[in-house]
């Protein structure tokens, strides 16, 4: 089922930032998960904080992706509070739409009922029972899935197989590798590394490595606490670490010679260096633990000042800590982010309830996150729409730990279902209208509210169930709403939208009309451009679909002067794709086109797979009215994936064209030649289709092969260099033969071992020679080089 993923990023997991650290030793463990995945569907790799589980499992996820055509998905667990989240979590990890009333089990289940793919659940531990049920669902449900879960127990599920992941060995061998010519454990070699990049020019010597050997031993090899230890060399030397190390556990012990437990050696480690903070870095990393996924400057800037911190000492603060490795510093698309190891942040978390002040915290985070919404709101409809709804993506954790204190702490429900009306759009751009539903459903049955934000409240959640087709659901929210919202006219307005896109999507055409006229008026009057922009749209549409074509033209090109000047994307990409449908009935076929594809464009950013399917069937069926059946028949086979995960075909009204295409493109070709490319359509990643879509990339077909095996799903550029690895070239020889660099040259013989599920470049060799062609050589006099 690779067409209902997107993997396009070779040898990454999704989900993991690139890794600012190497990964060291650990060669026995990965080739035992390795082993053990082969033999076992789950395998659960345990133990204690800080002893390196989720390196591990990425490590292990990186260096297997090639068995997993459909991707390694990295789903992260630590920071979920609700049990309630977690199928929601996996589905927004694995990007999957949300567009049904299905539970998220079952859409989850579909989803990935034909995958290949590995599924990384990390930290489960607190969620050991959901987890367990969950593990147990999939692995019946999807024959090809593969589960490897970290937890500091086993999930005790049937045919589990579990790794006790052990501390670094700290004596060497032969086998286990060498630093500067000196036999070492991965325990000091982990040291020595991290020593380096604190310390230019540490290297282990024949003086220094026994002291450096004792201070693993007393660390039992734990990499958290070595990596903590070894930012004392900032102002230590080793013989002054160790003895330090020495000092602190005699207290721990009362001067006892045995070894202290693990659990009980890191949190030393963590208490030292906590120790060593000022008090001001102190305070900033408690308070840091409220984030939930990691934060900005911004969020620290606003949240963590006051009460002992000054907000101009912020950023020094935020260096400190992360010069001590409390904060990582990561890059999440250009921007800069700080997050705290789950084993840091719950001591953190510690200290703050320790402290008396983690409801005051909270309630500072809740603050800054209403204000984020509060700002995104105002300006979705804007230039800034794109920026903004990847930033609500990259907090969502915040957004469900923010709404989670509204709905937890009495007297918090009016702030938390202004948040969750707030998200609107959010919800909807990020598939997540679900979710969005069950945070306004728990809140507006938490506690009462005002009956303005009532009655927003329950307008937005009827929206989002309309979107699901669930009108049984939608109908008393809003007759509720209008009820309460006497004095709001927004409110009344927007109910008269929802109600007339109800019926629109229920292809009640005449009633859709007269509905939505009303909301435009409405909208019209009070200046909400949104709304206006909304309602023109989809009156535009009901008028085109009822043959009112002059009307319908004039409001899609109102609609689209308004989205233009406010530079909007997501409005306008919907106008295009309805206003490509009218175009495409009036016989422009080049300009229908034009307008499909530039809404495609738009929507790429929102990863739209709705809308992207909405303009992908419209391409196919005017590939078929230009005489191209077997681009239509891949078009509608890119469907599929889509509308799988959308719970099946949306936009009922086109349901006309939609069977009276799909009907003439099959008669046109040959049944197996029609089966043949709608597979192959089928295949297609979302990248793949959008590209398809665009015409950026074509399909090629070998001239003289059968017609069973006429269809390749390689690019001509990925069929060109498939040739090339059949003539035994290197990656490297490859680049300098197409002039590229040899980074864009692995690309291309990563994504040709993806699409045909091959592991090796012998497997692509015999591919190419099983055409039955001859492979001319495209560059005569390149040098042939190794496999």
């Amino acid at each position: 089922m690779t067409g209902a993923f997107d993997t396009t990023r070779p040898g990454q997991i999704h989900g993991v930032p690139a890794e600012v650290t190497s990964f060291v030793g650990r060669r026995h463990e990965v080739a035992e998960v390795k082993r053990l995945l082969s033999v076992s569907r789950l395998v659960t790799l345990s133990g204690v904080g800080g002893v390196g589980k989720t390196r591990l499992a990425t490590r292990v996820g990186a260096l297997v992706h090639r068995a997993f055509p459909d991707g390694v998905w990295l789903v992260e667990l630590a920071a979920l509070n609700d049990p309630g989240l977690l199928v929601p979590a996996v589905c927004e990890a694995l990007r999957i739409p949300d567009r049904s009333v299905r539970p998220p089990l079952q859409v989850l289940v579909d989803h990935l009922e034909d995958a290949q793919a590995l599924l990384i659940l990390d930290n489960c531990e607190h969620l050991v029972g959901e987890c367990a049920v969950l593990a147990e669902a999939l692995l019946r449900a999807c024959p090809r899935l593969r589960i490897l879960a970290t937890s500091r127990q086993a999930l005790g599920v049937a045919g589990e197989q579990t790794l006790s992941v052990p501390s670094l060995p700290v004596t060497g061998h032969a086998a286990g590798g060498s630093h500067s010519g000196v036999v070492v454990g991965d325990a000091v070699r982990l040291f020595a590394e991290r020593a380096e990049a604190v310390v230019p020019g540490f290297t282990l010597t024949e003086d220094n490595l026994p002291t450096v050997e004792r201070i693993c031993h007393r660390l039992d090899g734990l990499p958290l606490a070595i990596e903590l230890a070894a930012v004392r060399l900032r102002a230590l030397s080793v013989h002054q670490l160790l003895a330090r190390l020495d000092d602190r556990f005699r207290l721990l012990t009362c001067g006892s010679r045995s070894v202290l437990p693990r659990h009980q050696t890191l949190r030393a480690l963590i208490d030292w260096s906590y120790g060593l903070c000022t008090e001001p870095e102190r305070l900033l990393w408690e308070r840091t633990s409220v984030f939930s996924g990691g934060l900005d400057l911004e969020a620290a800037e606003t949240v963590c000042a006051g009460d002992g911190i000054d907000r101009d000492d912020i950023l020094e603060l935020v260096i400190g800590l992360v010069d001590k490795s409390i904060l990582l510093r990561e890059e999440h698309s250009g921007t800069v982010r700080y997050r705290l190891l789950e084993t840091i942040r719950q001591y953190g978390q510690e200290r703050l309830n320790a402290s008396g002040t983690t409801t005051r915290v909270q309630r500072r985070h809740r603050d800054h996150y209403r204000d984020l919404i509060t700002r995104a709101e105002h300006d979705w409809f804007g230039p800034d729409q794109v920026s903004w709804f990847n930033r609500l993506r990259t907090e969502h954790g915040n957004l469900r730990a923010a709404l989670d204190h509204c709905l937890v702490t009495p007297g918090e429900a009016r702030a938390g279902l202004d948040m969750a009306s707030g998200l609107l759009f959010y919800w909807i751009a990020a598939d997540l209208l679900h979710e969005g539903r069950r945070w306004l459903e728990k809140l507006l049955g938490a506690d009462s509210a005002p009956p303005a934000a009532r009655a927003a409240a329950l307008c937005v959640s009827a929206r989002l169930a309309v979107l699901q087709s669930d009108f049984a659901a939608a109908e008393p929210m809003l007759r509720e709403s209008r009820a309460l919202a006497r004095d709001e006219p927004v409110v009344l307005a927007q109910c008269e939208y929802v109600t007339g896109l109800a019926a629109l999507i229920r292809s009640d055409l005449t009633g859709a009309v007269a509905i939505l006229e009303d909301a435009l008026a409405r909208h019209r009057g009070l200046a909400h451009e949104k709304g206006v922009a909304n309602s023109a749209m989809y009156l535009a549409t009901a008028y085109s679909l009822l043959g009112r074509s002059e009307e319908a033209v004039a409001l899609f090109e109102e609609c689209l002067r308004l989205c233009e000047a406010r530079q909007d994307h997501w409005f306008r990409s919907y106008a295009l794709s309805v206003y490509g449908i009218e175009v495409w009935r009036r016989g422009d076929l080049k300009r229908a086109t034009e307008l499909e594809q530039h809404a495609i464009r738009l929507k790429q950013p929102f990863d739209d797979r709705l809308g992207m399917s909405l303009c992908v069937e419209v391409l196919a069926w005017i590939a078929a009215d230009e005489g191209d059946p077997e681009r239509a028949a891949r078009l509608l086979g890119a469907l599929r994936g889509i509308r799988r995960a959308l719970g099946g075909p949306p936009y009922a009204y086109l349901a006309v064209y939609r069977e009276r295409y799909e009907t003439a493109v099959r008669d046109r070709l040959a049944g197996p030649r029609f089966d043949a490319l709608f597979q192959e359509g089928c295949g297609f990643s979302a990248t793949e289709t959008a590209a398809y879509a665009l015409r950026e990339t074509e399909v090629e077909t070998a001239p003289g092969v059968p017609a069973e095996r006429a269809l390749s799903p390689l690019t001509r550029r990925e069929t060109e260099v498939a040739r090339l690895v059949a003539k035994g070239m290197s990656n490297k020889e490859i680049a300098a033969t197409l002039v590229v660099a040899q980074r864009t040259a692995e690309g291309h013989v990563e994504r040709i071992l993806r699409k045909l599920g091959f592991t090796s470049r012998a497997q692509i060799a015999a591919w190419v020679a099983e055409l039955n062609e001859e492979v001319p050589d495209p560059h005569p006099g390149a040098r042939p080089g190794r496999r």
